[in-house]
């Protein structure tokens, strides 16, 4: 899949653990970030990963992505560095 697919998929995504209604009147793209533009509380990151893992399958750990920053880093985590890692993974963009 290319980075705009992958995008359109995590959007797709977030808009599920989020809820349509909180992305209304905002444009999501590669530089959003979750903690500050999206707001996205840690129950939300667990839903997050566990779609990403049903979608991606268990190439895709956003935990284990996660529990290599630090905490400024995961404040300043863009929806583009997501999309990044996703298509690291073997065989993950392949679904």
């Amino acid at each position: 899949m290319s980075e705009p697919e992958v995008l359109d998929e995590v959007i797709r995504l977030i808009a599920e653990v989020v809820g349509e209604d909180v992305l209304l009147g905002m444009e999501v793209t590669s530089e959003t970030t979750f903690s500050d533009d999206l707001g996205l509380e840690s129950i939300e990151f667990v839903a997050l990963a566990d779609k990403l893992r049903s979608r991606y399958g268990n190439q895709v750990d956003l935990v284990a992505f996660l529990g290599d920053m630090d905490i400024d880093e995961i404040m300043a985590m863009t929806v583009g560095q997501l999309v990044g890692h996703i298509q690291t993974q073997p065989a993950a963009t392949t679904g």
